[in-house]
């Protein structure tokens, strides 16, 4: 079986949501938002943010800056306040040490996903990475997760893995894929109404250990 491992990026490899708050607590700070504006500011780009998003906020906030230059603030700092833990990317070198090829398959915007992998160091530690805004395709679709594994060089159909924290985008995608799937969090939060992934770890870390245990 070839040695395939894709990963999802936000809230599997990078903690998104801390990232998020962050950069909106520094967002608020330099436009003089309060609390209230600031909450509703993480309502609205909680799942995902792209330009056009901050047309949107400068017009409600009345903000003085372009759209333009309040994207670019936005996407310099989620980059800033991005981290990928030490021990991640080792085990992402250790991976590929073993002859892993890694890919990124992972939803949202292509500037804004590019600047938080070259920001972690996780860029250098990849084969592959393929963004639902460059394909105009998104998780669950089966063919972004075909498209990932083409670029590394691989076919999902001859084995392969799915990370990612997400039970329908990354696990069922995964699956429909032709994928084995690791999933990231507790087994008693998994949906009922989901088939159960193959593989189940509480971190990142801890299923980059399980796919090296399998390693020949």
């Amino acid at each position: 079986m070839q040695r395939l491992a894709l990963f999802d990026l936000d809230d599997t490899l990078i903690d998104r949501r801390h990232a998020l708050e962050a950069t909106l607590t520094r967002f608020a700070v330099r436009h003089g938002l309060a609390a209230d504006e600031r909450e509703a500011l993480l309502l609205r780009l909680g799942d995902r943010a792209c330009a056009a998003d901050f047309s949107l906020i400068r017009e409600l906030h009345g903000l003085a800056a372009p759209a333009e230059e309040l994207w670019r603030e936005y996407l310099a700092d989620m980059a800033d306040f991005s981290v990928c833990p030490a021990d991640v990317l080792d085990g992402l070198d250790d991976l590929r040490r073993h002859g892993w090829r890694i890919g990124i398959a992972t939803n949202g915007s292509a500037d804004i996903q590019q600047a938080k992998l070259d920001a972690t160091g996780i860029m250098h530690r990849v084969h592959a990475v393929c963004v639902s805004s460059d394909l105009g395709l998104r998780k669950p679709d089966p063919r972004l997760f075909a498209t990932a594994a083409e670029c590394c060089g691989a076919t999902p159909g001859n084995g392969g893995w799915m990370v990612g924290n997400d039970p329908v985008k990354d696990i069922a995608g995964g699956r429909s894929a032709g994928l084995a799937t690791l999933w990231i969090g507790v087994p008693d939060r998994w949906p009922g109404d989901q088939p159960a992934p193959d593989r189940t770890a509480p971190t990142a870390l801890a299923a980059i250990h399980l796919l090296l245990q399998d390693t020949p």
